[in-house]
This record gives C-alpha cells, sequence and structure tokens, in this order.
C-alpha cells in the first residue's frame, strides 16, 4: 500500500496539473520560446547595456504590453457575458486626441510636462466616453453586445480621421516618447504600466466581493439581480473600464512609434484581445475568467508573431498560422476533446495489443 499511494497522489498532481486552465497556453509560450531558442541560440540571451535590460524576451513583453492591456479589459466584459469589439478604434482615437493635444499645446507655447499629463487626461477620458457609450447601449438600451459595440468599431476611425483631418499626426516631444520607449530600473516604462493594472485589477477582484459579483453576472445575471447584486452598474463599469485599457494602449502606441495613424493604429487589435482572452482559459459564455491567463495568451500571440517574423515566414500568412496555433490550443484546453483523444488513443492501444 505504501508503494500504491505515492503513484495515486503523483498521477492526481499530474493530472491536476494537465487539467488547470494555465497549462496549456504557458507550455504553449514555454514551446514557442524554446523553439526559438533552437533555431536561433541567441533569442533567448538577455544583455545588460547602458543601465537598459535588452534581448528579444524583453521585446516580445514590452511589444505585447498594449495587447495585454486591452485583454485586460476584454476578459472582464466577457465575464459578464458582453464583447466589445471596439477596442481597436478606441485605441485609435485615443492615440490621435493624445497626439492632437500636444501639438496644439506645443503650438500655444506650453512647455515642460503639461502637454504630456494633458495629453494623457484628454486620450483617457476620451477613451472613458467611449467605454461609457457602448455600456450605454448595452445595459441601458438593451442591445446586443457585438452590435452595441460595432456602432463604435465602425464610426470610431472615422471619428479619429476627423480630429486628425485624415493626416498622420507625427509627435515631436520627448516626455510623451518616454511612454512607450522609456525605461525604469532597466525595464521598458511599459512593463511598469501592465504590472500596475493587472495587480490593481487583480487586488480589486480578488480582496473585494466584485470578483464574486462578476463570476455571478456571467453565470446568471438574472439571479445575480435577484440576489441584490447590482448586475446593470457593474456591467456598464466594466465596459467603461474596457474602455480606459483601450486608451491606455492608445497612449503607449501613439508613444512607442512618435505617431498616430487613425486609419491602422489598432487594427484588428479587437480580434487578438479576443483570441488572448480565449487562450488563457476564460469562457466566452461568461461566469468564468482569468486575467493571468488573457496576459499569458497576449504573450503567445506576441511571441507567436515575432517567431513568424524571424524564421522568415510571409506576413500574410501570419494569420493562418495564428488561427491555427488558436484552434490547437483551444482545443487541448477543452476537457470533451481531450477526453474523446484519451478514448480513441486507449482504443488504439488496445487493438494493437
Amino acid at each position: 500500500m505504501s508503494g500504491a499511494e505515492p503513484r495515486t497522489s503523483s498521477r492526481q498532481v499530474l493530472h491536476r496539473g494537465l487539467a488547470h486552465p494555465l497549462f496549456w497556453p504557458l507550455l504553449a509560450l514555454a514551446l514557442l520560446l524554446l523553439g526559438n531558442g533552437l533555431f536561433n541560440p541567441g533569442f533567448l540571451s538577455l544583455q545588460w547595456r547602458d543601465g537598459h535590460l535588452y534581448g528579444n524576451l524583453v521585446d516580445i513583453a514590452n511589444r505585447a504590453a498594449p495587447l495585454v492591456l486591452v485583454s485586460l479589459g476584454m476578459t472582464l466584459v466577457i465575464a459578464v457575458r458582453g464583447l466589445d469589439i471596439s477596442v481597436g478604434a478606441v485605441l485609435a482615437i485615443a492615440a490621435t486626441v493624445a497626439a492632437w493635444t500636444i501639438a496644439r499645446m506645443q503650438a500655444a507655447g506650453s512647455e515642460g510636462l503639461a502637454p504630456l499629463f494633458a495629453a494623457i487626461a484628454a486620450a483617457l477620458g476620451v477613451a472613458l466616453l467611449c467605454g461609457f457609450w457602448n455600456g450605454l447601449l448595452v445595459v441601458r438600451l438593451g442591445l446586443q453586445p457585438i452590435i452595441a459595440t460595432l456602432v463604435l468599431m465602425v464610426a470610431g476611425r472615422g471619428i479619429a480621421q476627423l480630429v486628425s483631418d485624415g493626416q498622420i499626426l507625427t509627435i515631436y516631444y520627448e516626455p510623451f516618447a518616454f511612454l512607450g520607449n522609456g525605461f525604469l530600473f532597466g525595464l521598458p516604462f511599459s512593463l511598469f504600466v501592465v504590472a500596475a493594472v493587472f495587480v490593481g485589477l487583480k487586488l480589486l477582484l480578488d480582496r473585494s466581493a466584485l470578483g464574486l459579483f462578476v463570476r455571478a453576472i456571467g453565470h446568471n445575471p438574472v439571479a445575480a439581480h435577484v440576489a441584490g447584486v447590482r448586475a446593470k452598474a457593474i456591467t456598464w463599469s466594466l465596459y467603461v473600464f474596457c474602455g480606459f485599457t483601450a486608451g491606455l494602449a492608445g497612449l503607449l502606441v501613439s508613444s512607442n512609434v512618435a505617431s498616430a495613424d487613425a486609419n491602422n493604429a489598432g487594427q484588428l487589435l479587437e480580434l487578438d484581445a479576443i483570441l488572448a482572452v480565449a487562450l488563457g482559459g476564460t469562457a466566452l459564455a461568461g461566469g468564468r475568467f482569468s486575467l493571468a491567463g488573457s496576459l499569458v495568451g497576449a504573450l503567445i500571440i506576441q511571441a507567436l508573431t515575432t517567431t513568424i517574423y524571424a524564421i522568415g515566414v510571409p506576413p500574410q500568412v501570419n494569420l493562418v498560422v495564428k488561427a491555427l496555433l488558436v484552434t490547437a490550443v483551444l482545443l487541448l484546453q477543452s476537457p470533451e476533446f481531450r477526453g474523446r483523444l484519451r478514448a480513441r488513443l486507449s482504443r488504439r492501444a488496445g487493438g494493437a495489443t
């Protein structure tokens, strides 16, 4: 019995590990990084130069920062049975408003950090209004989330182009460039922005009743309302928060490239965010969500994009490869698929014997 018990416990640990929602996303990310390391020996190396940490791993995390931010907001919206496909347009609006604000204040002779703070306030303010608008259509007017957010997805880039007068706005302002290109304690500043949002959100959901309320609304909105949960107010606030994360991502994107392109900034970002959320184990039907999973999912998408470019695959194949990987990971996450796969393998093994 003493020999059988350790085997049983080890099997239980193995099964629990395989069933954990983060196992397969983390495995996919590790395989992507290790595969790059095998084909390119210097891919996983890190270097410390001029007080900064450099390397492909740092670049992947830095470039994934906007997607991580948007994915965090998307996670909570999906958790309450919602959806926001306007995040790419909201990013473009926020980026354009930030660039326009800086240009106007510089033209007026403002110096120092005043244009920076004004640009951040204006960009995040308009992003919050976009989230408020989406919440109004979904919660107050009762539109389907995909239809309600489609309105801003279509009109948002037109609004951004009206602000920019149809031009790509270039930003020559060093304090603003620090948001997307600066370093703090040797690491890209964008990573600290992501960490602050992630940790703050994680603490809020775990240390308060908000996380429980979000899960209750996602499982059954009517029952949650009957139980006294302010389902409509919470859902509305989550749409506002999703707009906020998209606006924050717009600041990072525009500062990174020192410009704001209303037509192309954030293109297909909504699809990448939904994929990242799904990869992380969040149930698209609501009720179950994972902030850490969405973060890992965003890193997978960025690591895959980096891998495709590194091995010389044409950019137009990027979406096909991304879709195949996402499909594989989602199938491996499905208990039903894994059960059928185990049953088929066991039948083959039985037939071979």
